[in-house]
Parts: C-alpha cells; sequence; structure tokens
C-alpha cells in the first residue's frame, strides 16, 4: 500500500514542500480545500503588484512547477492522485482569479474573491466533462494538474459572466 501523506519530516524535500503548498496540503480533512485556501494571499499579493498578467504568468510557472512537483511528490510517496498534493488548486484558483485581476488591475475585491474561491471548489469537486475524462484518464503530474486548470476554466468562465452582469 503506497503512502499517500508524508509525515512532516518530508516537507525538506522541495517536490513534497511544493506539491504541498508549503504543507497546506497536510492539513486535516478537505487538503483540496486547504491548498485553494493557501492559495487566496499569494494571489492577492501578485494581484496587487503584477495585475493580471502577472497572475497569468504565476498560473503558467505554478502549472509547470507542478507537474514537476507532483511527479517527484509521487515517486517518493506512492499514489497516482494523492490528497496531500494540492499545487493543483493553486494553478486552478489563480487561474479563476484572471477575470477580476482583468477588470481590476490592482485591487483586489475580497467577496469577488470569495466567489471566485467557491466557484473554482464547486467545479473541481463535480468535475463536469472534460475535466472528469482528464482526471479520470491522464496520470502522472500533467494528470494531477491538468482537472484543476479545465475545472478553473468552467469557474472562470462564469466568474467572468458575473463580472459582465
Amino acid at each position: 500500500m503506497a503512502k499517500h501523506a508524508p509525515p512532516l519530516a518530508e516537507l525538506k524535500n522541495p517536490t513534497v514542500l511544493l506539491a504541498t503548498w508549503f504543507g497546506a496540503g497536510l492539513l486535516p480533512k478537505a487538503p483540496g480545500t486547504w491548498g485553494t485556501l493557501a492559495a487566496l494571499p499569494f494571489a492577492w499579493a501578485i494581484h496587487s503588484y503584477a495585475g493580471w498578467l502577472g497572475l497569468a504568468t504565476g498560473v503558467v510557472v505554478v502549472f509547470a512547477i507542478g507537474i514537476w512537483a507532483a511527479n517527484g511528490y509521487t515517486a517518493r510517496l506512492g499514489g497516482e492522485d494523492p490528497g496531500p498534493v494540492v499545487i493543483d488548486e493553486v494553478a486552478g484558483l489563480w487561474l479563476t482569479l484572471l477575470p477580476i485581476a482583468y477588470v481590476a488591475p490592482r485591487a483586489p475585491d475580497l467577496p469577488l474573491y470569495g466567489v471566485a474561491f467557491v466557484l473554482f471548489r464547486i467545479f473541481d469537486i463535480v468535475k463536469p466533462w472534460p475535466v472528469s475524462w482528464a482526471d479520470k484518464t491522464l496520470k502522472g503530474g500533467l494528470g494531477i494538474m491538468l482537472d484543476d486548470i479545465l475545472a478553473a476554466i468552467y469557474a472562470a468562465l462564469v466568474l467572468a459572466l458575473i463580472l459582465w452582469m
């Protein structure tokens, strides 16, 4: 049986540290929600200082690092999509927040961040097609990361519609 939750000593390993988003994925119950919450202050800072382009760049960078970190985590500790791996939620939430960052380049809006958080979690949990396809079909770090990116696209589109209305 593969281990899924590393001991805290494993956080010394860079792939484990990043895959769990600095340990947020190790918190009890609902690691995806904890990882998404832990992504919020980073998004706020990037949005405030670098606008939508900075946040978009962050999505790309975290996506690439996430593939590497998720592959490293699973090679080290096992599992196909282990719960403690939450860097995928980070990239997904940041992508979801892009419509807000585009509309308000340097002024994050706390209530809208809350709406984005809820929308992303809904689409990440419900997994409408093709999110469910990616979750079941794609393996490794790419599969771990891509289903959350697809869920984030749904959430961002709904958020953009809310902003437009």
